[in-house]
């Protein structure tokens, strides 16, 4: 009885040292991949990474991880060749084949979702239009200033915000009036249409394999669905 008695007790001692060691591992790793993250995406913000299943360490020895969990704020995408800010950036990695130093790797596939804020969104536009919440879902105002017969007015339009698809591939945010006031008078649909109606791809600075899916907007902002195959993770 001692003896099974010293053999469970020197079992549970290693088996915490071996648990204390696994969460150790994992936390480092963890706060490396962010670093990475970081660096590789340009962040003006930060990155946290969970990395799930357990053990760890089996799972770094065989260079593939269950899921990863990464959350980012202040990323930097392209639209349009200009750069545009999401606020934040959730996404979760599964099935991760990490590269052999272990920088990155590849999820088989991933999924997340964005927030673009309308002051954001409204840095996407051409000529210094303003975009904020439209009272409804999938509705945003539009406020230009318009130049008309030698003259500068104010016009502000409620749009229809949707995800289409783009030329060449990828998704495009598009903004469209509903209707335009004095929409009537020859000439002045077009002119305020040309302020206040866009198109903004946003692939630009997502991980690579992360693409827009789906969309929808309300008091927040815009928030963009994204999806993936073979995604990379930390710029691998």
């Amino acid at each position: 009885m001692r003896f099974l008695r010293v053999v469970v007790i020197v079992g549970v001692v290693l088996g915490a040292l071996f648990v204390g060691a696994d969460r150790w591992a994992v936390s480092y790793a963890e706060n490396r991949l962010a670093d990475r993250v970081q660096s590789r995406q340009g962040l003006a913000g930060s990155a946290e990474v969970e990395i799930h299943g357990f053990p760890f360490l089996t799972q770094a020895l065989s260079h593939e991880l269950e899921q990863v969990d990464l959350k980012l704020k202040g990323v930097e995408a392209t639209a349009e060749g200009r750069k545009t800010r999401l606020t934040e950036l959730d996404a979760s990695f599964r099935e991760v084949k990490l590269n052999g130093d272990y920088t990155g790797g590849t999820a088989k596939r991933a999924e997340g979702t964005a927030l673009m804020s309308y002051e954001d969104l409204s840095k996407t536009t051409q000529n210094g239009e303003t975009v904020t919440y439209g009272g409804a879902p999938n509705k945003v105002k539009v406020t230009a200033t318009v130049e008309f017969l030698g003259k500068s007015f104010t016009k502000s339009v409620v749009s229809t915000v949707t995800l289409v698809e783009g030329k060449g591939g990828g998704k495009i945010v598009r903004v469209r009036a509903d209707s335009v006031p004095g929409e009537g008078v020859p000439g002045i649909e077009s002119a305020v249409r040309k302020r206040t109606d866009f198109d903004r791809r946003l692939d630009g600075g997502l991980p690579a394999g992360l693409q827009l899916s789906a969309l929808t907007s309300d008091e927040a902002g815009v928030h963009l669905t994204l999806s993936g195959t073979d995604v990379s993770l930390a710029g691998s």
